[in-house]
């Protein structure tokens, strides 16, 4: 009986981890959480975070934020840009504030340097497991 209930949440707990979506079922952030880095910036780069899909936090946001500023509150399967300067970039997840369930009351704060060139993107990727939680990971494009 202990093996059968170990085994079982094992299996549970394996389901809660993320796993990337095949590119026809990821969807933009809509306008209206896009908030900062919409407009083109001459000599810029641009800066992609996808979300990917998953159990945990599915229910929830998960603000995104370019050089400590709130830039888009991101939904599994999700995939957001984002125009910045050309050069040395942070890029964060944390919890979004804007959210009032239980999603909001706990802690989150992930930050990655990036250095963006004119004309290129940085890409990263939202992961979850049940050990860490939320990551942010640096990625390669995906194809489309």
């Amino acid at each position: 009986m202990r093996l059968t209930c170990a085994l079982v949440s094992l299996f549970l707990l394996a389901g809660c981890s993320s796993y990337r979506g095949d590119a026809e079922f990821i969807k933009p952030v809509p306008a209206d959480r896009l908030l900062a880095f919409q407009e083109p910036v001459p000599g810029g780069g641009r800066i992609v975070v996808n979300r990917d899909m998953g159990g945990l936090g599915s229910g929830c946001y998960i603000a995104v934020h370019v050089d400590r500023q709130l830039a888009a509150r991101i939904g599994t399967g999700e995939v957001a840009s984002f125009e910045v300067p050309a050069g040395d970039r942070i890029v964060g997840i944390g919890i979004d504030e804007q959210d009032d369930t239980l999603c909001s009351m706990g802690r989150l704060r992930r930050e990655k340097a990036a250095h963006v060139d004119s004309g290129q993107s940085e890409h990263f990727r939202i992961i979850s497991d049940n050990r860490e939680g939320f990551a942010l990971r640096e990625d390669a494009p995906t194809a489309k």
